[in-house]
Formats: C-alpha cells, structure tokens, sequence
C-alpha cells in the first residue's frame, strides 16, 4: 500500500526531545515500512526515517528562531500533499485542523488523527462544517464532545516494544516527565512527593505561554532540596529516567486525549499513579500498571501501595496493549475499510 503521512512542522519526527504527536507519526511510519509498505513522510528536514522523507522545511520549527509564523510552512506542505496525492492510496494527517479545507478536494481516501483535546467549544463549528470527513480518535473519551462526528474507531497510540528497557527493580525516587503547565499538575506531584517524604525528579519543557506559571507557581517549589528539575531530556535519557523510577507521576487536571508518558513508564515496568481525568481509565489498568486516584490523599496511599505491584505484569500489559505494531495493524484495517469504500463509490459513480 502506498500511504502518506503528514506530520505537523513544530517538531522533527521524532522530536529530539518533547513531542508526543510528532513521537507517535515516526513510531507509525518505521512500523508501516518495516511491514513492506510504502510509506512517504510530510515533514520538518531534520527528521530520521526510513520511509521517503518530503521535507518541507529544512528544521523543526519550535527550533528555528527566524519564524514567526508557522502558518505559512504547514500551508506550503499542504499544497505539496495535494500536488502529490494521486501517488498514495491513502492519506493519513495529524495536522489538527488547518488542512480539513484540502480534505474535501481530495480524490484519494485520507483520514485525520486528531492528537489533541477536542472539547473546546470555539472548534465544533468547524468540525460541524466538516462532519463528511473521516476522523480517527487516539481514546474514547477524546471524542466525547463531538459524538457525531465521522469517527472510523479509536487507535491507541503505541511504541516499540524494544524501545525501552524493562527494569525489575524499583527505583527510589518518583518522577514527573512532559510539560510544565496548569493542567499538568507538576505543583500536586511535588506535594504528593513532600506528604510521602520521597524525592522526586521532573524531565520536562517550559512552552513560552506557561512561562509566568512556571516563574510564580513552580519555581517557588523548586527550592525544595528533595526536588530536582533536569529540564527538557532525549529518548535515552527518558529510558533511564522512567526506568529507575519508583513511580510515574502523572497528577493530571485535564481531559489528556491518550498521554503517552504512561505506556512510555509501563514499557520500563514503571508503575503510574495518575488521576482520573480524560484517557486515563481506558490506559490504565489500575491494580496493574499503577494506581487512578481522584485526591490528594489517595495519590499520597497509593505511593505506598506500589510495592506490591508486579513490574513484569506491568510491563506485560504494554506489550499486549500498547506496542507500535498493534498501532499499525489497527490503522491498517482503517486504510483497508477507506479503500474498500472508495471503490464502491467509483462503481456506483460509473
């Protein structure tokens, strides 16, 4: 099969460091072409891949300081998609919105991923203009908000299985890894960490618009001699961080579409104590892979809780729910299904 995928420009695919969708676009792609097909990358030109590579702009954008809007390179790539689109038999887009308008005048199949939240309220006329095109969401829950929508089924996002190490042995400190911001809750995994007396060590960027969060809520907290912040870290750095952690914290206070930061720790037979927001309670298999709490004082029993549970079974449960091949195989059958469809439209046309 012949298949396109378009990745957003803000990262390489993958990311050097942060990045979940862009992360999620490559672990798609090695897999699809290591299954023997042939697979065409929409991306940034620093990334690393095996499929073609269409690079559409020398370096990830989030890197390049002289652009100031990234608009204009994503609209540039969406014109070199539809020149090109007769040559795949099916397009596959994580670009969010901007490209629906393009996706109307295709003539070959194409689905979007939608990676990010969908409960916000200025984007459902938009979506209710496009209600035809055909969607795929990364958790049930995501959906939620616009049930009606043209939804093909849910994919969970998947990782390889050798990607990272499984440790048997449980690490001493807890650890927070992805994004300082308000939903995310860094401030109750270091309050979690204080009430348990147990250090806790945070991987994580700053985005420019959390900055004054950061400066005024979290900063404060960083004096703390038992808090270590170590900034933003590489794909090597995080198989160690999550793999000697005693537990993943993620206090989160939004409705998360999948966070990957949770299979990523299952994969190192990390535990995760999470709260039940968004995508939490179809990731988690809590008992199992860690804890879903709902306050404070059960995030502080669970810590203690986590010495009984089973890293092997942990790690288990990513291998059998979370893996990249699974990703692909699901995705697969959705290309198959769009295909199938498109030529009985041809027939019933003719």
């Amino acid at each position: 099969m012949r298949i396109a995928q378009v990745s957003p420009l803000i990262e390489s695919v993958p990311p050097r460091q942060y990045g979940g969708t862009e992360r999620v676009v490559s672990y798609l792609t090695e897999e699809l072409v290591r299954m023997g097909h042939e697979v065409t990358l929409f991306a940034s030109g620093d990334s690393v891949t095996t499929a073609n590579l269409e690079a559409v702009y020398p370096l990830a954008l989030r890197l390049d300081a002289h652009t100031s809007d990234q608009q204009i390179h994503h609209l540039i790539m969406f014109e070199k998609v539809f020149t090109k689109s007769e040559e795949f038999d099916v397009i596959h887009f994580h670009t969010g919105l901007l490209h629906f308008p393009l996706c109307r005048r295709l003539t070959v199949p194409h689905l979007t991923t939608h990676h990010g939240r969908l409960d916000l309220p200025e984007i459902l006329p938009l979506f209710r203009e496009f209600d035809e095109l055909p969607f795929v969401s990364i958790s049930d829950s995501q959906r939620r908000p616009i049930p009606w929508a043209n939804w093909q089924g849910t994919v969970y996002n998947g990782i390889p299985d050798d990607l990272f190490v499984f440790r048997s042995e449980r690490g001493k400190y807890l650890a927070f890894l992805g994004r300082i911001s308000p939903e995310k809750r860094l401030d109750r995994a270091i309050a979690i960490a204080q009430r348990t007396a147990m250090d806790i060590k945070i991987a994580a960027k700053i985005d420019k618009v959390d900055m004054e969060y950061f400066n005024s809520q979290i900063k404060p907290l960083l004096k703390d001699p038992r808090v270590e912040y170590l900034g933003e870290i590489s794909d090597q750095e995080k198989n160690n961080f999550l793999g000697n952690a005693y537990a993943l914290m993620f206090p989160i206070d939004w409705p998360e579409p999948f966070g990957l930061v949770m299979i990523e720790a299952m994969a190192c037979g990390t535990p995760v104590i999470a709260y039940r927001w968004g995508s939490v309670p179809e990731v988690m298999n809590s008992g199992v892979t860690g804890f879903i709490v709902d306050d404070l004082e059960e995030a502080i029993k669970a810590v203690a809780k986590v010495e009984v549970l089973d890293r092997q079974l942990c790690r288990k449960e990513f291998e059998t729910r979370f893996s990249a091949k699974r990703m692909a195989e699901e995705y697969l059958k959705i290309y198959g299904r769009l295909l199938k469809n498109q030529s009985r439209l041809r027939l019933v046309a003719e």
